[in-house]
């Protein structure tokens, strides 16, 4: 029973465009626990058993609140479902990270430690700097970079395809970043390759996830953006802020031009809400003078 209840749940997660791959792994996990001892109907006791099972204390109040979430919706059909109390095992303590604004001068450092990359000569060197240059420049996310196809760059802009929440998007882009994406292609389409993916590497594939985040912490550590291994620091995802911040910094001083910034920013950012975007902003110095002369010319009557 409990099987197929997960079945719809999933389906109908999906079917609303979320990916749902962690918490369909946790929750399979905790149905066939919670089978393997005979429940046909969610049990607090016995999702407390599982969840306590974790490593970690927020592994443990993760497993908890997915399964605390699927029993909300059962029980909605069916009484018999019990709903663990969201605090069961401990509050949890969500610390956002702050993220790092990186200036222009070290995304052109990291541009260049990629283009020192060996096999010096290959494609290597040359497609992750033009990765990570388009990443810091449209503020893309860093798993639909790779997914993007060689027909996917158009005159009008970039096609993104692969989205978070399968909603395509199209990417206008600055002449200098379309330069930069011709002057990678022009080596790109030398390379006689059965795969359309816009970015390979030199053994012409696709490189995967794991491996973009391993190569961008092993440069950054390289240029000294980041100390050892082990150590916390700027993040490949930061680039994404950075992006976000700098667009805004760019935006003139107004009210109404800022509002109409903000709603154009979510939507180049591939957000399905205006509110999504706001978690990616974060003070600067050239944001709080702007904010200090837009409070200064309120408090004397000034229209902004």
């Amino acid at each position: 029973m409990l099987s197929e209840a997960l079945t719809r749940y999933v389906d109908l997660h999906l079917s609303l465009g979320f990916k749902f791959r962690v918490q369909r792994l946790l929750l399979a996990n905790f149905v066939r626990f919670a089978e393997q001892h005979g429940d046909e109907f969610i049990r607090s006791a016995r999702v407390l058993e599982w969840a306590v099972q974790a490593p970690s204390p927020p592994q443990r109040r993760n497993r908890l609140l997915a399964v605390r979430r699927f029993a909300l919706a059962l029980r909605a059909e069916d009484p018999r479902h019990e709903v663990p109390a969201a605090d069961a095992i401990g509050r949890g303590l969500f610390e956002r990270r702050t993220p790092y604004i990186y200036s222009p001068g070290e995304v052109a450092a990291l541009m260049k430690a990629a283009a020192g990359l060996i096999p010096s000569g290959s494609i290597r060197p040359l497609m992750y700097s033009t990765l990570f240059g388009l990443i810091a420049a449209t503020g893309m996310r860093i798993s639909e970079a790779p997914a993007l196809r060689l027909e996917d760059l158009t005159e009008d802009g970039l096609i993104v395809r692969e989205t978070k929440f399968h909603k395509g998007r199209l990417l206008p882009l600055h002449d200098t970043t379309r330069r930069a994406l011709e002057s990678y292609l022009s080596v790109r389409r030398r390379l006689g390759t059965l795969d359309g993916a816009l970015f390979i590497s030199n053994t012409a594939a696709v490189p995967a996830y794991p491996t973009v985040v391993a190569t961008f912490l092993r440069l950054a550590r390289s240029i000294g953006l980041r100390g050892a291994r082990g150590e916390r620091g700027p993040r490949i995802h930061d680039l994404r802020h950075s992006f976000a911040v700098r667009s805004l910094e760019s935006c003139p001083a107004d009210r109404d031009a800022v509002a109409r910034h903000i709603v154009a920013l979510s939507t180049y950012l591939g957000h399905g809400h205006v509110t999504d975007t706001y978690w990616y902003l974060e003070a600067t110095p050239v944001l709080m003078r702007l904010i200090a002369e837009a409070s200064e010319a309120l408090h004397q009557g000034v229209p902004t």
